[in-house]
């Protein structure tokens, strides 16, 4: 029996599987891992290149892929006691990436842990600046008693590179009600239950999208209209974030890359996800035909 079951969902990432594989397998442990590899219809050469590797592969159809109902399906198929997910995209940046991941479990009351992403050498101001804030290089522990000195950071959590309880995942799941973001769905889920998660800095990949102005405002509106349905905007949150706002309007937006040099600042496409946020929060005083062509991911599909 596996101690712990890496999942990686793939599609059309034959640029960076490998990679992302090879860190994998480079991995020290000293306990046994497998790795399972779910492809939803691949059209380019990531199959083959998966091939390659010892993994249990599976392939599902494209049109059966959903954020959620998907990653419920490869933690069903795991044998591990820990489930780690990790994006095909998302490269370990040390061997000792899965240690680090899993040392906090040796806590009965940790549910989940997520580590660093690390804004790649392409990324943008805007990333490395967002990155650098949700992503910081202290640990955190997130359990309840603890949301007003962490404000919105209290609820932050991603599956680009993260392990779960098995047992926990087993009694909360991800919810299959949400269509994208349902990585803070289980995190309130399992905060509010009385777990802890924690942020291992220790745990860090390089991982990173640059986005348009546009395709910064849709993200960020989808992220708004998640928080209203999950019931996560409060007073606490506002105003941690909006202080967090403030204080990098007043740095200038400036954020400096991964050599040292100062990226382009990033004010102007704070302001559109600050507008595509908080549309997403109030969107229900928007015509549903304007909310379909405001979303990234089709939430009012």
């Amino acid at each position: 029996m596996a101690e712990v079951t890496i999942l990686i969902l793939t599609k059309n990432v034959q640029g960076c599987v490998a990679g992302c594989l090879d860190a994998v397998f480079a991995q020290q442990l000293a306990a046994r891992f497998e790795v399972l590899v779910i492809d939803s219809g691949s059209t380019d050469e990531t199959v083959k290149i998966v091939q390659n590797y010892p993994v249990h592969l599976i392939q599902i159809p494209a049109r059966a892929f959903h954020h959620a109902r998907t990653r419920n399906y490869a933690a069903s198929l795991a044998r591990g006691e820990f489930l780690v997910y990790l994006a095909a995209d998302a490269c370990p940046a040390s061997d000792r990436w899965l240690e680090q991941l899993l040392m906090p479990f040796e806590d009965p009351k940790v549910a989940a842990v997520y580590g660093r992403q690390i804004a790649r050498m392409d990324a943008t101001g805007e990333r490395v600046q967002t990155f650098s804030r949700i992503y910081p290089e202290h640990r955190m522990v997130k359990e309840q008693g603890r949301k007003r000195e962490l404000g919105f950071l209290y609820y932050t959590f991603s599956t680009v590179n993260a392990a779960i309880r098995r047992s926990v995942w087993e009694e909360h799941r991800f919810p299959e009600e949400l269509k994208v973001f349902e990585d803070l769905g289980f995190a309130k889920r399992v905060l509010d239950a009385g777990w802890k998660i924690v942020y291992e800095p220790g745990a860090a990949v390089y991982h990173s999208h640059n986005h348009s102005n546009e395709g910064l405002f849709k993200r960020y509106f989808d992220i708004g209209f998640t928080w209203r349905e999950l019931g996560m905007w409060d007073r606490q949150t506002r105003v941690s974030m909006l202080r967090q706002g403030l204080q990098m309007m007043l740095s200038g937006g400036a954020a400096r890359g991964g050599n040292g040099s100062v990226r382009s600042r990033a004010v102007g496409p704070m302001v559109w996800k600050a507008a595509g946020f908080v549309l997403g929060l109030y969107h229900g005083v928007l015509p549903r035909a304007l909310k379909r062509r405001m979303s990234a991911f089709g939430v009012f599909d």
